[in-house]
C-alpha cells in the first residue's frame, strides 16, 4: 500500500517545492540583461537605452520598487517604457515611486492592456488552449466585459510632466547630446488599439536614428515596422513565457509571435527588409499568477552601436 502512493506523493512534493521557488524566489530575482545592437549609422556615438517593461506593480512590492529605482545608477542616455506598469488599480503611487529616478532621464512610453484595465483571475492553462486555437487577446476573442478601469491617466500625466514622450499611435523625437532620435510608437495591439496607418511612412530623413516602440509584438505590427525599414523595434508583453521548461523554453508568448523569439534580441523580416527586435521578458507578473519559472524578471540595457 505504501509503495502505491510513493510516486504520487513525491510528485506532489516536487510540485509544491517548484511553486514555492517560482513564487518565493524567482519572481523576485531581478536581473539586468545587457545587449549590444549594431543599428546606428556609421560614425555615430553609441547610445545606451534602458528598457523597462511589464512592471505589473501591486501595492507592497518594496523589493521591486527598490530594484527599479536602482536602475538609475546605470545612467542611460534615455529610457523606453514598453507598458503594463500596473496589476492593481491602487498601484499607481508605487509604480511612479519606482520609476521616479528614471524620469530624470529623457524617455518615452507606450501603454499595455494592463495599464488601462485591472487584472482578472484566469486559469494559466487557457493561454496554451488559446494558442492551439489561434486566439490571442482581443485578436480573435470576444471583447472584455465588466472590466476594472485603471487610473492610467495618472501615469500618463506624470510621465508627460517629466518630459517623457507619449508614443500612443504617434511619433516623437528625443535630442541626446545633439543626436536626433526619432521614436515611432503604437498603442497596444493586444486589445486592438494600434493604428499603424497614423504613423506609416518609415523613418524621417531629418532624424539621425529611428526606432519602433510597441507593447505587444504582434506579427502585423512587426511586419509594418520592418517593411517601413525601422532598424530596431522594442516590445514587451510576453513575460518571456513566464512559466518555462528548463532546456526547452517557453510554451506560449500570449500573442502570435513564435516562442523562439519570446524574449531577448532577434530579427524580423518582412517585404525583403530585416529589423532587429528586442522583446523584454519584463519584471513583473499578473497579480493572480505571481510566479515565474526558468524565466527571471528583468530589465534591459541596450547599447546601440554602429552597423557592422
Amino acid at each position: 500500500m505504501r509503495a502505491r502512493y510513493r510516486v504520487p506523493l513525491s510528485l506532489a512534493a516536487a510540485g509544491a517545492a517548484g511553486l514555492v521557488y517560482a513564487a518565493g524566489f524567482e519572481a523576485r530575482s531581478f536581473r539586468l540583461r545587457r545587449v549590444t545592437v549594431p543599428v546606428l549609422p556609421s560614425g555615430m556615438r553609441p547610445l545606451r537605452v534602458l528598457q523597462v517593461s511589464d512592471i505589473h506593480m501591486v501595492g507592497g512590492q518594496r523589493k521591486k520598487q527598490r530594484w527599479l529605482r536602482s536602475l538609475a545608477g546605470l545612467r542611460p542616455d534615455f529610457v523606453i517604457n514598453t507598458g503594463d506598469n500596473l496589476s492593481d488599480p491602487e498601484g499607481v503611487p508605487e509604480a511612479l515611486d519606482a520609476l521616479g529616478p528614471l524620469m530624470e532621464f529623457p524617455g518615452a512610453y507606450v501603454f499595455g492592456s494592463n495599464d488601462y484595465y485591472g487584472p482578472a483571475l484566469r486559469n494559466p492553462a487557457r493561454y496554451v488552449v488559446e494558442k492551439l486555437q489561434g486566439r490571442h487577446g482581443l485578436n480573435g476573442n470576444p471583447p472584455a466585459k465588466n472590466v476594472v478601469h485603471n487610473p492610467w491617466e495618472d501615469l500618463r500625466d506624470t510621465f508627460d510632466a517629466a518630459g517623457w514622450l507619449d508614443l500612443t499611435n504617434t511619433r516623437g523625437t528625443l535630442k541626446i547630446e545633439g543626436v536626433s532620435v526619432e521614436l515611432t510608437g503604437l498603442d497596444d495591439p493586444h486589445i486592438k488599439r494600434d493604428r499603424y496607418a497614423e504613423v506609416a511612412g518609415g523613418p524621417s530623413s531629418s532624424a539621425d536614428f529611428s526606432m519602433g516602440v510597441v507593447h505587444a509584438p504582434y506579427l502585423r505590427v512587426l511586419d509594418a515596422f520592418t517593411a517601413d525599414r525601422y532598424p530596431l523595434i522594442l516590445a514587451g508583453h510576453t513575460h518571456g513565457g513566464q512559466l518555462c521548461i528548463p532546456f526547452y523554453g517557453a510554451l506560449v508568448t500570449n500573442c502570435d509571435l513564435d516562442t523562439d523569439r519570446v524574449k531577448g534580441l532577434s530579427t524580423h523580416t518582412a517585404e525583403g527588409h530585416t529589423s532587429y527586435l528586442h522583446v523584454s521578458a519584463g519584471c513583473g507578473t499578473n497579480r493572480y499568477t505571481p510566479v515565474r519559472f526558468a524565466c527571471p524578471p528583468e530589465a534591459t540595457l541596450l547599447t546601440l552601436v554602429g552597423r557592422e
